[in-house]
């Protein structure tokens, strides 16, 4: 390490964007106008609770709008888009989505998305999917095949064939996209890769990035099957997915460390954390990947994911940048921690570390901050006078992630989405190479080829793949 297609109704909508500038603060970190950032001092606002609270847009200014997923992260989702016509929802667990249900009278009501865009796309602009991993490439696709936009959660697969496909879907269809990686709008974000590309770090040959996840069980065996509540459609919820029995010890919520469902703390996590460092180093497909877990109970390698792992990944050199070294530290792994940085109070959730030839950086979690290390150098960074010009538009912190979306659907303007599927579906892919090396079990080193979609190993091979049950596809 160094010191270091529907335009017709879009058309007559008008699009706008926000540009903000950004503090120096005297503690030493760089925080954008519009992120958080612990420490420093807002004007109070109060943040609607309820989705009647919600301000709506003059009429004519209103996309229409349909969820798949109203429970859970959905909810959230439908209130970051509630300025507009929420038209339908969509959900397999009445009991989990009641709240939202209620708060939305005028929105039809599915169970199966499937029905909900065969009976209502003609009247829709977009969709946001914020259902498990396992179903989103099918329900984003078949969105897109009908014309209309899509927010699709994070990560935007679970598996790599499907990323490759919904990327190239995008581009056929000409949809406007977004995964919900909300971080990418941080001001912080964006400060970070101009500081970055311009060379304020010099060459940057290693990152590591940390998450304290899962916090939902993983190392452990499927529970027993129990009655399928009233309230829930499992077969629906399956989607895809191999028919297996119901457990409440699955949905609703800790389904993520499940191979069948979700992509662990990679899946959850790296779509924010890793999305600095391969947006600011300009990072493609990997070289290769490896992967270090202990198991407590071997049966459970069937089932779920270790419970906590160290991923190596290997990039080459692009053009006239340096090779890096990526590592990934979830679960109970941490990265050594900079002697610059022993007595800081670092953040428990996660976070980077980039070690460049002229100074070393870390940035938070959604990348709201920045602070170059040890605040020496820090210092004088901020004197220097020689920072960057801002070169990449402000969407003006990570609850913008919506508007940016919804400005580039009114516009029918891919480009005005910055975590878009051009972007979003390559970076998919390397979250998903960890998870596939992590399957293979402790010691697996994958060589990747990217073009070919395939790795040294055969047993890798079958998990890069997608494979539906019948009544789905792709």
């Amino acid at each position: 390490m160094s010191k270091a297609g529907k335009p017709s109704r879009r058309s007559v909508l008008a699009a706008g964007a926000a540009v903000t500038a950004f503090n120096i603060l005297p503690s030493g970190s760089f925080a954008a106008k519009g992120d958080k950032k612990k420490g420093t001092k807002k004007p109070k606002t109060k943040k609607p609770k309820t989705f009647s609270q919600i301000e709506k847009l003059p009429p004519n200014e209103r996309l229409n709008i349909a969820f798949i997923g109203a429970g859970g992260k959905g909810s959230s989702d439908i209130k970051g888009c509630s300025a507009h016509n929420i038209v339908a929802l969509c959900d397999v667990d009445l009991d989990r989505a009641a709240p939202t249900i209620k708060g939305c009278p005028e929105a039809k009501l599915y169970r199966d998305w499937r029905v909900m865009l065969d009976k209502e796309y003609k009247n829709l602009d977009a969709v946001v999917v914020s259902i498990p991993d396992h179903s989103h490439a099918v329900a984003t696709m078949a969105a897109m095949q009908r014309g209309l936009g899509v927010y699709c959660q994070k990560p935007l697969t679970r598996t790599i064939s499907e990323a490759r496909i919904i990327t190239a879907a995008a581009k056929k269809y000409g949809v406007v996209t977004q995964m919900g990686n909300q971080g990418h709008s941080n001001d912080g974000t964006r400060m970070g890769v101009e500081w970055i590309q311009a060379g304020v770090l010099g060459e940057v040959r290693e990152v590591h990035c940390y998450t304290n996840r899962p916090i939902w069980p993983q190392g452990i065996v499927r529970p027993p099957a129990e009655p399928v509540p009233s309230t829930m459609d499992w077969d629906l919820w399956l989607g895809p997915a191999p028919k297996k029995p119901y457990s409440s010890q699955i949905a609703p919520f800790k389904w993520r460390g499940y191979w069948d469902y979700g992509c662990g703390a990679l899946g959850d996590m790296a779509a924010h954390i890793m999305d600095q460092p391969v947006w600011a180093l300009g990072l493609g497909a990997p070289e290769s990947v490896e992967v270090e877990f202990e198991r407590e109970n071997p049966a459970s390698a069937a089932d779920t994911f270790p419970v906590s792992t160290i991923v190596t990944y290997t990039f080459g050199a692009r053009g006239k940048l340096p090779p890096v070294t990526l590592k990934w530290f979830d679960g109970q792994n941490r990265p050594p921690i900079p002697d610059a940085l022993k007595d800081a109070k670092l953040d428990k959730g996660g976070g980077i570390f980039y070690y460049g030839s002229k100074y070393n950086m870390m940035q938070t979690i959604y990348g709201q901050s920045i602070r170059i290390f040890p605040e020496a150098d820090m210092q004088e960074v901020a004197r220097s006078g020689k920072l960057p010009p801002k070169t990449i538009k402000r969407a003006g912190g990570q609850d913008k992630h919506y508007d940016e979306w919804l400005a580039a659907v009114k516009a029918n303007d891919p480009s005005m989405a910055m975590s878009n599927f051009d972007y979003s579906g390559p970076l998919t892919e390397i979250m998903l190479l960890g998870c596939v090396a992590a399957r293979c079990g402790s010691g697996t080193k994958l060589k990747w080829n990217s073009k070919k979609m395939t790795t040294n190993n055969d047993v890798a091979n079958r998990y890069v793949n997608h494979e539906y049950r019948k009544g789905y596809s792709l």
